[in-house]
């Protein structure tokens, strides 16, 4: 006789297989999430105290209301995760609440079984009943067969047993475990409220901002005219290299480069890096992102920037993002100076700086320093890398190209 394995059996199995295949397919996700979240955390509180230093000037700026903004976009971010961690340990509790039902009901199904099983053993507990049993078969292979069946209870109830433990184990555990994923849920809800509000107080300390730099629209016209006049003056340095590169090989105005050997490789390695590529500085955040988009205070004028602007401290330097030689040091009145570096038949551009430390020709390698960022003290302490990428011609999106 051989016993089957009972339902209960079956359903613990599956509350464990449901269990770890949940377990695998959210950890990764809410780790990931995990990240995302303190890094922001990070970025708020760096960009926290940017601002913090920009406010001990009384007057209102751009700068000022791009730290405000990028805050709001780092607390939206930070909120947003948030929300999706919340999502997930949901689903961990709404599976913690099915497994725990079914663990208590298949505790109380073997449970049962179980004490009809001990109820047989106490009525059968006499020895000699089980060798009467065993000899009062018709023949050898019959008090061989029910020899076996007494082995075969003797070993299911054991098991019966144990069962039980591992059940009452695996229950105890879960039982914890929706405790503690109710706790962190109560947690992070807690969490999103305060930077909700946060936020709140945020965008109107931005509707200010904008309000008072809205009666400065003449000198904001001004500065944006002289931006314009720097970039002009970089685009037409960085022209100047390409026709310089055309002439050496005797091909017309705006040809690509001709590059030897070694500079293919450099070119190649750089494209290779792509999303991988340090950040030109060793901390800060984008205050101003790639491309065309609205002026944050003038109504109906767009920005087009060539690169991104990245926010830092005083006193920091900028730093090559790869190999490469320094193929212009540029000085723009009343715009500093920047440094054009070839990677290959790729740029990059390094601009608004105070003090240059390499010279032309120089070989550079992946984060070697450059130059020190200029600090406007006149606009709380602004210091502003500009940075741009180029493939010959060709404008690229820094951010699609640093790492993250």
């Amino acid at each position: 006789m051989k016993f089957k394995k009972s339902s209960p059996m079956r359903s613990f199995g599956f509350i464990v297989f449901l269990f770890l295949t949940s377990l695998f397919c959210h950890s990764q996700t809410m780790q990931d999430l995990n990240n995302k979240k303190q890094k922001t955390i990070e970025e708020i509180k760096y960009t926290s105290g940017l601002l913090k230093t920009v406010q001990e000037n009384e007057k209102s700026s751009v700068n000022r209301l791009e730290l405000i903004n990028s805050r709001i976009l780092q607390r939206n971010t930070l909120i947003a995760a948030i929300d999706s961690e919340l999502m997930i340990i949901q689903g961990f509790i709404d599976d913690n609440v099915l497994a725990v039902g079914m663990l208590k009901d298949d505790l109380e199904a073997i449970n049962a079984e179980y004490a009809k099983l001990i109820r047989v053993a106490y009525l059968n507990r006499n020895m000699n009943d089980k060798l009467v049993f065993i000899i009062s078969a018709d023949d050898f292979n019959q008090a061989y067969h029910r020899y076996l069946y007494l082995k075969q209870y003797a070993q299911f109830r054991e098991k019966q047993a144990e069962i039980i433990k591992s059940i009452q184990k695996v229950l105890a555990s879960k039982i914890v475990d929706l405790e503690n994923r109710r706790k962190e849920r109560e947690r992070l809800i807690g969490m999103a409220q305060a930077e909700k509000q946060q936020l709140s107080t945020e965008r109107v300390q931005q509707d200010i901002e904008i309000k008072k730099l809205q009666g400065q629209q003449r000198d904001l016209r001004r500065k944006l005219a002289e931006q314009q006049r720097i970039e002009l003056q970089i685009e037409k340095q960085i022209q100047k290299i390409i026709e310089e590169e055309a002439k050496k090989s005797g091909k017309p105005k705006g040809s690509a480069f001709v590059l030897t050997p070694e500079q293919q490789l450099t070119g190649s390695n750089f494209e290779q890096n792509k999303r991988k590529l340090p950040w030109p500085v060793t901390k800060g955040i984008i205050t101003d992102p790639f491309g065309v988009h609205p002026h944050p205070v003038l109504k109906n004028i767009t920005i087009r920037n060539n690169g991104i602007d990245i926010s830092t401290e005083p006193g920091t330097y900028a730093r090559s993002v790869f190999d490469g030689e320094v193929s212009r040091i540029v000085a723009i009145t009343g715009g500093n100076m920047a440094v054009i570096i070839r990677h290959g038949n790729y740029l990059t551009v390094y601009s608004n700086l105070d003090v240059v430390v390499v010279k032309k020709g120089d070989k550079v390698t992946t984060k070697q320093e450059i130059g020190i960022i200029y600090t406007d003290r006149s606009d709380g302490n602004k210091t502003v890398l500009k940075f741009q990428i180029r493939k010959e011609n060709f404008k690229l999106n820094p951010e699609e190209w640093i790492s993250k």
